[in-house]
């Protein structure tokens, strides 16, 4: 059956909003569900739940009707779940919660926003989906990562759901305001504020937003062919985070030190992703390098400041 409705988990984030939207240009129809409404979008807001997926009372407002669910919908910081376990604990029973609503609405597709975390730290250049090791867990949020890819595993065996999993690394761009690196670098340069950077060789692979979405709408298109595979979505290039600092200082015309500082519990120091196995299987080209990419998360952010 072809796909024609699709739930998105999340819909009021970064990639969620960015994905409705690409849905909608597409001409399929889109339901949203978030604890916020969307701010960024009023197209993406009107067709928005808003409602927490930890509250029985919110499935119930969900249609029964959609052809796959995308479930973006997470506690995402990971340095929060070290400081506040509980927001791992709800990132599980989100999943759960979701997964139940598939089962007993007899949804089929799924695809589940994983990270890069499940990796661990690793010492290979390049990251392939074959070398995850569940024991290299270093945070609470890692965890619940992982114990989302099982159950989703599980779901399939027992209930015959067909997931996708996209393992996405460092997505940054434009409805961005939170506290991830890219939109605080911005924020606080833009404030005259001092920047500082936990672990000076700390390296990850930056995703452009766009090109983040982007995957998963050719997941979609994909999606019956791709069924049962995981996906790491990234670009295959690594950049410090100190040299994210640096530029993102260049192009608002700052020259200020970078404070450098330990690296913090349960951040990996590395990752750089393997994106063959998504190129080779859907023509994932990840389009937006991140020197243009922080030229365009600057020119949004500065935009919402106006």
């Amino acid at each position: 059956m072809p796909i024609h409705k699709v739930l998105v988990t999340g819909s009021s984030g970064t990639i969620g909003t960015c994905l409705c939207e690409m849905l909608l240009a597409r001409g399929f129809e889109v339901v949203g569900v978030d604890r916020k409404a969307n701010k960024w979008n009023p197209d993406v807001n009107k067709r928005t739940v808003v409602g927490d997926l930890l509250v029985a009372s919110t499935l119930t407002m969900l249609p029964r009707d959609v052809d796959i669910i995308v479930h973006l919908a997470a506690n995402a910081r990971v340095y929060d779940s070290v400081v506040d376990p509980t927001l791992a604990i709800e990132n599980i029973n989100l999943m759960y919660n979701v997964l139940e609503f598939a089962r007993k609405t007899g949804v089929k597709r799924f695809v589940f926003a994983s990270s890069r975390e499940v990796y661990g730290e690793q010492d290979a250049a390049y990251v392939a989906e074959t070398m995850v090791d569940f024991s290299g867990a270093e945070s609470p949020y890692t965890a619940s990562k992982v114990a989302g890819e099982g159950m989703t595993h599980a779901y399939a065996s027992c209930y015959g759901i067909a997931p996708v999993i996209v393992r996405f690394s460092n997505v940054y761009g434009r409805y961005d305001d939170s506290n991830r690196l890219v939109p605080l670098f911005v924020r606080k340069t833009l404030a005259g504020e001092p920047l500082t950077v936990y672990g000076a060789t700390k390296t990850y692979d930056f995703t452009f937003i766009d090109d983040a979405a982007g995957a998963v709408v050719s997941i979609i298109d994909r999606f019956d062919a791709l069924a049962g595979q995981t996906f790491n979505i990234a670009t295959g290039v690594g950049t410090s985070l100190l040299d994210v600092g640096k530029k993102i200082q260049i192009l608002l015309g700052v020259d200020r030190p970078i404070t450098v500082k330990d690296n913090r519990s349960g951040e990996l120091m590395r990752y750089v992703a393997n994106i063959s196995k998504a190129r080779d299987a859907f023509g994932y080209t990840p389009k937006t390098n991140v020197d243009d990419g922080i030229k365009h998360a600057i020119a949004w952010q500065k935009s919402v400041n106006c």
